[in-house]
């Protein structure tokens, strides 16, 4: 689980202008770090299924977002890549 100073961390990293909390950057960047943690406890807990569908969902939602970050501007679409190492 992400604190509010990890969140909020990771959102000034990648954040587009001094609010921003909604742009497909930031929310790629949060489902990403999400997706990490629940990856490291499925590991440890393989017969967590109830998880495992919940990360299955947030690895499409993160695909979705990449997909219209990609037709907006292959520009940010190739940085939040790189930078996340997708």
């Amino acid at each position: 689980m992400l604190t509010p100073k990890e969140k909020s961390k990771l959102i000034k990293e990648v954040a587009l202008h001094k609010e921003d909390t909604g742009s497909p950057e930031v929310q790629i960047t949060l489902l990403s770090k999400r997706i990490e943690l629940l990856a490291k406890h499925l590991k440890k807990h393989p017969k967590d299924i109830h998880s495992r569908r919940g990360l299955l969902s947030m690895v499409s939602k993160r695909r979705k977002l990449l997909r219209y970050l990609q037709g907006e501007s292959v520009r940010r679409y190739n940085k939040i890549k790189k930078k996340l190492g997708l």
